[in-house]
């Protein structure tokens, strides 16, 4: 009997495999070489006309964390997604066809525009949408592919409900620590003990810095007009903050310096050898409930108190390593305790509920909450010196895409700013016209909240809000009203002709607000620009911050960001390798080296003393 019931089991699964397919396998060894593959020898059963399903399911299985291009091929055009999978295990993943077939609206900055989660893996929206009524074939792209990565592909099929995602194989992925149990790298903890002798070791060799760096973060040597709190000052010709005792400060920062990184754990039991406790779990507002293996190593390190050690390790360490300014989305307490320069992300513009991040500047409450939101965070910040200055928000997500924009303002609930687009596309709805509504409103944004900042608090800088790469001219001019230019460029060397188009159109000092480099490995992608190791981050890092910071107008340059991202993804999928510690709270000594090497440059290379370094990082 029992063998009877082992042959039926042989059976079910011979069964199941045939189901499946055969399995298709690509390997990326070009970059952007596309592998494709006909309907018909993926599955006969496919249909050319996708129209009446809403999702695609795949069981793949990717060797390396990198994401690739899934390019849907249609008579109509080529409509595309990028994927980034779990890698290195069997998983099934639902890819829903509105992402290729709509334009992204939903969202109030680039990432939660163009992000968007799945269990198994995370989607960027990064293609042309169309219609999806004859398609020819599937195809896979990765752009610059590192040790010849494999796809493998055994199952492809349409439905109209969600099968759900899941991991095939009965193993977990991310050890007791955090850390990606399917690779291998040097220093990787196999116990508790190596972390502590790691830790301990750093504690010991952490050092002051050498950077002639004052009390503020600013260079001692130097001396301009002191107020008492951060200003802005051009010096023959070249940009600077002027730090409250009147030294020259250039802005070295890090984004994100906080104790949580945050995965999604609920109904992902099965990713994780082990989850932390309860106390150091945490959760984003609208997410799936999570933990943070950072926060729980943060307890093993420091025990009980360990939030008071963690602020001092901090501020010692952004001394140490040459960065003087505590950026976007960080702990308020490296703030409060007064020990490192900080900006403040303010909010309660309507940004982050307006649609695609417009905030509705028509409606009768609009001048009484954003007085209030002023009133409430600057207000009591007015007299602190170690105030850099405000950001109002991060990366709008509609300066060209203005058409999608009013789509998705028209398409929403009733609001005074949805009735004030009818009414102005009235006279003539065209892309032009669409355009001048948003400029409008965005100018009268931005002057109302920087009066209501000014009103609060007239001692401190505002520093913008961080586009993402570009703006249109006219957004630009509007600008203005800020103290500062501030954008994220996520790029091998500065855009040059964008901080060419700012100096021309505004003539402001200009601080890119987001950079990075990662290379992927551990679980993780490489982020939005890949190095081929980690040796080569630390020249990218050089490279960039160099010959930034070597232009008249850039005064500071942040990093994105402390922690690296979760190898099994934050909030929105996102799991890239770039931060400057790992999960672990170890740092990436071939960056931070590198970082600490241009810090101690920056202030003769700004000044036009020193060239910069001329070294550039390999990508492949």
């Amino acid at each position: 009997m029992q063998r009877y019931w082992i042959w039926m089991l042989l059976m079910l699964l011979a069964a199941a495999g045939s189901a499946r397919g055969e399995t298709r396998r690509a390997v990326f060894e070009g970059a952007g070489t596309e592998h494709t593959w006909a309907l018909k020898d993926l599955d006969p059963g496919l249909p050319a006309d996708w129209s009446p399903f809403q999702f695609l399911v795949l069981e793949l299985r990717l060797s390396s964390p990198q994401r690739f291009d899934l390019r849907i091929h249609d008579a109509g055009g080529v409509r595309s997604v990028r994927l980034s999978p779990l890698p290195g295990a069997w998983i099934r993943c639902a890819v829903p066809l509105s992402f290729l077939t709509q334009a992204a609206r939903s969202g109030n900055d680039l990432a939660s525009v163009h992000n968007k989660a799945r269990p198994m893996m995370f989607l960027n929206l990064s293609g042309t949408p169309g219609e999806l009524k004859s398609v020819r074939e599937i195809g896979v792209v990765m752009a610059n592919p590192l040790g010849a990565p494999s796809l493998e592909i055994r199952a492809v099929r349409l439905t109209n409900q969600d099968p759900g995602d899941a991991l095939l194989e009965a193993k977990p992925l991310v050890d007791q620590f955090g850390q990606w149990m399917g690779d291998q790298w040097p220093g990787k903890a196999a116990n508790l003990e190596q972390l502590n002798a790691a830790w301990a070791a750093e504690e010991k060799a952490l050092g002051k810095g050498d950077f002639s760096y004052c009390r503020y973060g600013g260079y001692e040597g130097s001396k301009a007009k002191a107020t008492g709190f951060f200003r802005v000052e051009k010096i023959e010709g070249k940009w600077w903050f002027v730090d409250p005792d009147g030294h020259l400060f250039l802005s070295m920062g890090s984004d994100s310096i906080g104790t949580s990184a945050v995965t999604a754990t609920q109904g992902r039991e099965q990713l994780f050898a082990a989850l932390p406790p309860p106390d150091t779990s945490a959760a984003r507002a609208g997410a799936r409930a999570g933990s943070s293996f950072y926060t729980w190593n943060m307890v093993r390190r420091f025990g009980a108190d360990w939030s008071a050690k963690w602020i001092d390790l901090t501020a010692r360490r952004m001394f140490a390593w040459g960065f003087n300014t505590v950026g976007n989305w960080s702990d308020q307490r490296l703030g409060d305790a007064h020990r490192v320069p900080y900006v403040v992300t303010l909010h309660g513009w309507g940004i982050e509920t307006g649609p695609m991040g417009v905030p509705d500047v028509y409606a009768p409450e609009y001048a009484r909450n954003i007085d209030r939101a002023a009133a409430q965070q600057c207000a009591a910040r007015k007299d602190d010196p170690y105030v850099l200055g405000y950001f109002l928000g991060n990366e709008p997500p509609w300066p060209g895409r203005e058409t999608v924009a009013v789509d998705a303002i028209l398409a929403g609930p009733e609001s005074a700013l949805k009735n004030a687009a009818k009414a102005f596309l009235a006279d003539g709805d065209s892309p032009e016209r669409r355009k001048a509504f948003l400029y409008q409103a965005y100018r009268t944004f931005v002057e109302a909240a920087t009066a209501a900042i000014r009103k609060y608090d007239p001692n401190h800088l505002s520093l913008g809000l961080r586009f993402g790469s570009s703006a249109p001219p006219e957004i630009i001019r509007l600008s203005k009203v800020f103290d500062v230019y501030s954008l994220n460029n996520y790029a091998y060397k500065v855009n040059q002709t964008e901080i060419d188009k700012v100096r021309s159109l505004i003539d402001r000092p200009i601080l890119i607000g987001e950079f990075h480099f990662g290379t992927p490995g551990r679980g993780m992608t490489p982020g939005l620009k890949q190095t081929s190791s980690q040796e080569e981050r630390g020249v990218a890092y050089r490279y960039y911050v160099e010959n930034a910071l070597a232009d008249p107008s850039i005064v500071g340059a942040h990093w994105f960001e402390w922690i690296d991202e979760p190898s099994t993804g934050r909030f929105d999928g996102e799991n890239y390798n770039i931060g400057l510690v790992d999960v672990t709270d170890r740092p990436y000594t071939e960056l931070l080296d590198a970082a600490k090497a241009t810090h101690r440059r920056l202030m003769d290379v700004h000044a036009g003393n020193t060239p910069p370094v001329t070294r550039q990082a390999k990508v492949q």
